[in-house]
């Protein structure tokens, strides 16, 4: 499991223009079944996204494909984790 920090490098008007790509984005790994949940960071300095992925490469690699890394307006770290507890809500995380 992966936890993906989103750091936004451009200004607020930048990234508000990339958002529907962005969304887009997201929700076709979504349906994919890679991520599992993402929101906006508070302040907005960027966001988090939990994602489930056959290795790290591959998530860059599929993370390059963010509009938001496509016009250079984030950049991203990706932490490993295994999952070893989780509460009733996220339990389906433990699957697979």
């Amino acid at each position: 499991m992966y936890i993906v920090l989103v750091n936004y490098v451009k200004d607020e008007s930048v990234i508000d223009g990339l958002l529907e790509g962005h969304r887009a984005f997201l929700e076709e790994h979504y349906r994919a079944g890679i991520f599992q949940l993402s929101g906006p960071r508070a302040p907005r300095t960027g966001g988090v996204i939990l994602a489930r992925a056959g290795g790290r490469e591959e998530l860059a690699a599929l993370l390059a494909q963010d509009p938001f890394a496509q016009a250079g307006a984030a950049e991203y770290e990706i932490l490993e984790f295994q999952i070893t507890k989780a509460g009733k809500a996220l339990k389906f995380l433990l699957e697979g």
